[in-house]
């Protein structure tokens, strides 16, 4: 198989020619056609993927996850693990190509290519990091249409009520609240002045709460 070593590659830059050439070795070649499943819940093989041509769209369920461009890495939630599903499901947007390098060959490099298994710790830091912002977004929206809706709920133009209260009726914590009040000031739905809050545009509420 002649896949070159993607020069500078933040996971592979730093694998030696002979050790890539041995992860080849035992790497497969995954063709896909454009709309085609690249890994899905109950189709995937236990391998680390890396695009080498083409698009791919990462969703969970209606969530969109990410997309991958050529040099992304993929498979890594496959790995090391005897869950029997896929958390996500990748979908090419486009004609795709992509390197599957086997469990056993990634453990092969995590024992014999110390700068690897340094560059595959920091890989899955970075994934820890962009999982818990995408959570804390989630959260965020979600917050925000739980107050739109509590607002809308109240009946009338102002409410007074302290940050306490909102958080226990809210069932949510102080810094996601003020995130969701954020989020509807800079809206034009609501405006604070103290423990009070004003609605300006009961339409923008709706549209925040999903109602319209």
């Amino acid at each position: 198989m002649d896949v070159t070593l993607p020069a500078g590659h933040p996971l592979f830059g730093r694998v030696g020619d002979a050790q890539w050439a041995r992860t080849l070795e035992a790497a497969d070649l995954l063709q896909v056609d454009k709309g085609a499943v690249v890994y899905g819940p109950k189709r995937f093989r236990r391998c680390l993927g890396l695009v080498l041509r083409g698009r791919v769209q990462v969703r969970r369920e209606s969530l969109l996850m990410a997309t991958l461009n050529a040099g992304d890495i993929f498979g890594a939630a496959a790995l090391f693990t005897g869950h029997g599903s896929y958390p996500t499901t990748l979908t090419a947007l486009t004609p795709c190509q992509a390197l599957l390098i086997p469990e056993e060959g990634v453990r092969r490099l995590l024992r014999e290519c110390p700068p690897f298994a340094e560059d595959y710790a920091a890989y899955l830091s970075g994934r820890i990091q962009f999982l818990s912002q995408r959570l804390e977004a989630l959260s965020a929206g979600s917050a925000e249409g739980s107050l739109a809706r509590y607002l809308l709920g109240s009946g009338g133009d102002a409410l007074t009520l302290s940050a306490t209260q909102l958080c226990q009726r809210l069932s949510m914590g102080r810094a996601t609240l003020y995130r969701a009040f954020e989020a509807l000031e800079v809206a034009g739905a609501i405006a604070r002045e103290g423990k009070t809050i004003r609605v300006l545009s009961p339409d923008r509420l709706r549209e925040a709460a999903n109602l319209d």
